[in-house]
Parts: structure tokens; C-alpha cells; sequence
């Protein structure tokens, strides 16, 4: 594909992560993202949410959906 049709990866900070998700045997799986990370994600990935208090935008989604980590 031309490089004008490819897709272009966005880049974000995390302002918050979970505890993790559990594995089909019930345990949990700890997380290798940690707040503060600088990361590249796809354009469609996750779930966009405002907050209603300051109008801040928020983007939710899975540890999986994240392509890297930027040093």
C-alpha cells in the first residue's frame, strides 16, 4: 500500500492503568504498562470517554491495543 493509504499510529501518555484481567484459570495477570508510559496505539483502538467536570477527553482501552512504548 502507498504510505498515503496506510494508517497512522497515535501517540498518547498513560494517566492510569487497572489491576489487570484474569487468565481463564482465574489468575491475574499483572501489567507491563505503568502511568507515565509514552505509548503508540492504532487510531480505531479503544473507547473514547469526556469528562463531564473539565471537558477532558479520555481514550480506554485494553494493554493489548498498545503497539509500543516509547523510551
Amino acid at each position: 500500500l502507498p504510505d498515503t493509504a496506510q494508517e497512522k499510529p497515535k501517540e498518547g501518555e498513560v494517566v492510569a492503568v487497572g489491576p489487570g484481567k484474569y487468565d481463564d484459570e482465574g489468575k491475574q495477570m499483572p501489567l507491563t504498562l505503568k502511568t507515565g508510559d509514552r505509548v503508540l496505539f492504532s487510531s480505531y483502538a479503544g473507547t473514547e470517554v469526556k469528562n463531564e467536570n473539565d471537558d477532558e477527553e479520555f481514550l480506554i482501552m485494553a494493554e493489548n491495543d498498545v503497539l509500543a512504548v516509547i523510551s
